[in-house]
């Protein structure tokens, strides 16, 4: 069928559109949470400082934040069966580039390219199903596509785990490659054009500059954990990056077609939400950014039982959420966004337990279950406010904000939560050194491996005799570092719950 032609969804093509929209955003959900197992792999292979690894999973997180108003608008405006079909092809290329990187740089620039291509894919499966499906079906096919992608996100680590483990890291990445090859099957023989007819233009300025405000705030936060916070080119950085997002917030409020409409700020029900999600999504990706070291690294395990450890997290938010959904009319969602997010707090705080060694059941289990409940009790209740919060004609661009304010959470909580937790690590270590009375050579050496954190490796002039001892005190010293990263997303946790419960209308239901 023409690529630029409008025809309704024949019956028949229905289940196979919904095939093409849950595969091809699934890649990207996958992708999402599947790395973070294979960093400890990732890391030691490319022989990468903690900085590096954060890029690996921040330029993923970048260009998917700040593009995905950006790709939504494209669908609407240019055809979303066109949009969807180049997000599967660019995000197929760079998940190539990925397997193939000889080195970190490379790996995070082609990670990039994913994130790009991701932010096609998300928003224009929606869309794509809102319009292939009539009223009485669509929820039902958002639903099934809802449902599908949480389980994916959910076994994405597992995956990745077994992965790397049987084969290579690089194997998570080409897995998407026959993935890709369904999804364009199905699209090219079954899926109709649509577009928005009225859409008007796509805000293309403002998703560079969001990207490069975000990108230069991001780099000085992550520099600052080798350079230092006084650093001149930290300093610069996260200068140049609030000086862009401020001419982003400038730009917004005269453009045209703006890619974030100022205005829907003005409901505090909306602006609270909003708040509540950048709190919530920090603490949430910069504990989750560490807990695959610890796991790997400290503990022990093996990539796929450390992937098999967040199941708990995955499947308590999956089948809890539609739960926590219905009692948004009996009791509002302002109680349920203070209860929600205090239970996840009390899971962060448990984080903070676990020393070396012991069991998956009495260490980390419970964190994982107490996350996964507070999530699940807080999720539901916040799409809702947001949604409610916005009128009918920004619905999409409503929801659109509060999914990049997740990502954004995210890539600014590893970013800024690492840097603290090299400052801590490095504290530590002096410590346990001191005790140790470790010679100023080892010392020397040591100081070259902070930057590593969980692949931090006892230099070869330790003696056999005092490896042991140098290698505990590494040891302990990222756990030291992870329980502070636990405990400020516990406080970040309970913070949210305040914010829900000073901005939050009491008598909305």
């Amino acid at each position: 069928m023409p690529a630029g032609s409008d025809q309704e969804c024949p019956q028949r093509s229905r289940p196979w559109v919904l095939a093409a929209t849950i595969l091809g955003s699934s890649m990207a959900f996958i992708d999402g949470s599947v790395v973070n197992v294979a960093l400890p792999a990732i890391q030691a292979s490319l022989a990468a400082p903690v900085s590096e690894a954060q890029w690996i999973v921040n330029s993923y997180m970048l260009l998917l934040g700040a593009l995905i108003l950006i790709g939504g608008a494209a669908g609407d405006r240019f055809g979303r069966r066109r949009i969807f079909i180049i997000g599967v092809l660019v995000f197929t290329a760079a998940s190539a580039a990925c397997g193939l990187a000889p080195d970190a740089p490379a790996l995070i620039a082609a990670r990039a390219s994913q994130g790009a291509g991701a932010a096609l894919l998300v928003p224009t499966s929606l869309a794509i199903i809102s319009a292939a499906f009539p009223e009485k079906e669509r929820g039902r096919a958002i639903g099934t596509w809802a449902g599908a992608s949480a389980l994916t996100t959910a076994l994405g680590p597992v995956l990745g785990g077994w992965l790397t483990d049987t084969l290579s890291w690089r194997a998570i990445f080409f897995i998407n490659v026959p993935l890709a090859a369904l999804t364009l099957g199905f699209t090219l023989w079954h899926m109709p054009e649509s577009r928005n007819r009225d859409a008007k233009g796509v805000d293309w300025l403002g998703g560079v500059l969001a990207v490069a405000g975000l990108g230069c705030f991001t780099y000085g936060l992550t520099l600052a954990s080798e350079a230092g916070w006084v650093h001149v080119r930290v300093i610069a950085a996260l200068l140049v990056g609030i000086a862009v997002l401020a001419a982003f917030l400038w730009f917004e409020t005269r453009a045209r077609t703006p890619m974030v409409p100022l205005q829907l700020f003005r409901d505090p029900d909306f602006t609270g939400a909003n708040a509540i999600t950048l709190l919530l999504y920090f603490a949430l990706g910069g504990a989750l950014f560490f807990v695959p070291f610890n796991l790997i690294r400290i503990q022990g395990y093996p990539a796929m039982l450390a992937g098999a450890a967040f199941l708990p997290l995955s499947l308590i938010m999956g089948f809890l959420s539609r739960w926590s959904g219905g009692l948004i009319e009996r009791y509002g969602p302002r109680r349920l966004l203070m209860i929600g997010p205090m239970i996840a707090a009390a899971g962060f705080a448990l984080f903070a337990v676990p020393g070396i060694g012991g069991s998956y059941w009495t260490t980390f289990f419970p964190p994982m279950a107490l996350l996964g409940l507070g999530m699940a009790v807080a999720v539901a209740p916040l799409t809702t406010t947001v949604m409610r919060g916005a009128e009918d004609r920004y619905a999409g661009v409503a929801s659109g904000i509060n999914n990049a304010m997740a990502r954004v959470a995210g890539l600014l909580a590893v970013a800024l939560l690492g840097s603290i937790a090299v400052g801590v690590f490095a504290r530590a270590l002096d410590a346990r050194l001191d005790r140790l009375h470790a010679s100023a050579e080892v010392r020397s050496a040591l100081r070259a491996e902070i930057p590593k954190l969980a692949e931090a490796a006892v230099p070869k002039n330790v003696d056999a005799a005092a490896r042991p001892a140098v290698e505990r005190a590494l040891h302990e010293s990222f756990v030291r570092s992870f329980r502070v990263v636990s405990l400020l997303a516990a406080a970040l946790a309970a913070l949210s719950a305040a914010v829900a419960w000073l901005t939050i209308d009491r008598k909305r239901k």
